[in-house]
């Protein structure tokens, strides 16, 4: 007996805490909630912890917050960024920014896992660059930077048998770098295969989603970026009078004009001599084999467009466009370009999604572009004269026509004559 006790006084405090913690990552928590600031904070961050995460986003979108879905160009911050008109201006909506450098159409559908829900019946705006469509689509190590468990797990917990979720769950099997939880896997590949899932897999499921979540609320907004400095600094270059245009413009194009004064193609000093200074002289022609007509990126944003479709979702598309200039002396194909804009805005409309702000002739506009390929001055402003009545109007019923075809591989390869005669016939 006097044994007993003194294992237990040994080993028992260490057993209680371990149960413990067990019992409060199994045990669905109830959150009081983010206050104001840190929701403040997430909107601009970009942070991959937020973006992987369910909680912040599922808060802010019940409050004022409007999912921004989009990559690098969403980290370009000047004072007419969406994020800072909205705030300076005080718009009824606030940019929700959901993306960074690598974050495409795959990495989209999966973010918006755990908060379709909230999403319903909601207003969105969705960046889609040309980059993202280069012969081999998503880059799978991107990729695994903004996914995460919890968005497998909670999809995991619907998917059914149908085209969606078959080819979702084969995309995700070929964006694996790393086998590490391989019953998640067997689990994404009964899915793959048309198969159910069985009781024993819910129920581990729904254990793990219980910890992730967990996770998800306690941990996602450590570490995160601080960008509202930077919100507050840009706007406070902005007149304080009501939002005019023509005068905005202006103020854009003197901006531009002073940012933009070490190199001939009129991209930003910052990035002139952090990216190009050193070595624009072997980029020289190189893009002129660039491919944006045929990717498998056109399948994987199509998996995005009927997710859209299940949430009801009313959203606007810009299409952004390159840098004249630097296209011009890169060599990159203006045919190729235009081919690749009627192929995007054909799969976009064809379906019934018509708010399209399609900037892609707009790459020769003076300070336009803030650098090679992504919006600048007067770009984020003319993209604003679009975004901003269409947020603060009301919600429109969206009527949509989903068509499977673009998921094949006939239409993600097509391009050229057989693009061209496609397009005619139809």
């Amino acid at each position: 007996m006097k044994i007993r006790r003194a294992l237990f006084k040994i080993f028992g405090p260490v057993i209680l805490a371990a149960l413990l913690v067990v019992a409060v990552l199994i045990i669905p928590f109830a959150s009081s909630g983010f206050n104001h600031q840190t929701i403040e904070r997430a909107a601009v961050s970009q942070s991959k912890n937020v973006f992987k995460g369910v909680a912040v986003k599922r808060q802010a979108l019940t409050e004022n917050y409007v999912p921004f879905m989009g990559s690098s160009e969403l980290s370009r911050m000047d004072s007419f960024h969406p994020s800072v008109l909205a705030q300076h201006y005080h718009r009824d909506y606030r940019p929700f920014l959901l993306g960074v450098a690598g974050s495409q159409s795959l990495a989209h559908y999966w973010g918006m896992q755990g908060i379709n829900h909230e999403l319903q019946n909601k207003k969105a705006v969705m960046i889609v660059s040309p980059q993202w469509f280069v012969k081999q689509g998503q880059n799978p190590i991107a990729f695994m930077q903004y996914h995460s468990n919890l968005q497998t797990v909670t999809w995991l917990l619907q998917a059914t048998n149908n085209r969606d979720d078959r080819y979702a769950a084969r995309r995700l099997l070929d964006m694996q770098v790393d086998k590490a939880d391989s019953r998640l896997d067997l689990m994404v590949k009964k899915i793959a295969d048309g198969k159910q899932l069985s009781k024993a897999d819910r129920t581990y499921l729904q254990l793990e989603k219980n910890s992730l979540a967990n996770q998800d609320r306690w941990f996602s907004t450590l570490s995160m970026k601080n960008r509202t400095d930077r919100i507050n600094k840009a706007a406070g270059q902005l007149p304080s009078s009501p939002y005019n245009v023509k005068r905005l413009d202006a103020i854009a194009y003197e901006m531009g004009d002073k940012a933009t004064t070490n190199n001939q193609f009129r991209v930003s000093n910052k990035f002139w001599n952090k990216r190009l200074k050193g070595n624009y002289r072997k980029l020289k022609g190189e893009q002129k084999n660039f491919n944006y007509v045929q990717s498998p990126e056109f399948a994987d944003f199509q998996l995005v467009l009927n997710q859209f479709h299940k949430d009801n979702m009313d959203v606007m598309f810009v299409i952004p466009p390159v840098n004249k200039r630097w296209s011009q002396y890169t060599g990159l194909s203006m045919a190729m370009l235009r081919q690749f804009d009627r192929k995007i805005n054909y799969q976009l409309r064809s379906q019934g999604f018509t708010n399209i702000v399609d900037l892609s002739n707009d790459g020769g506009e003076d300070f336009f572009m803030q650098d090679t390929i992504h919006l600048g001055w007067r770009g984020w402003l003319k993209v604003d004269q679009h975004v901003a009545p269409f947020l603060e109007g009301k919600y429109q019923q969206p009527h949509y026509q989903m068509n499977d075809y673009f998921y094949s591989k006939q239409w993600q390869d097509m391009a050229n004559s057989q693009l061209n005669h496609y397009l005619a016939k139809n």
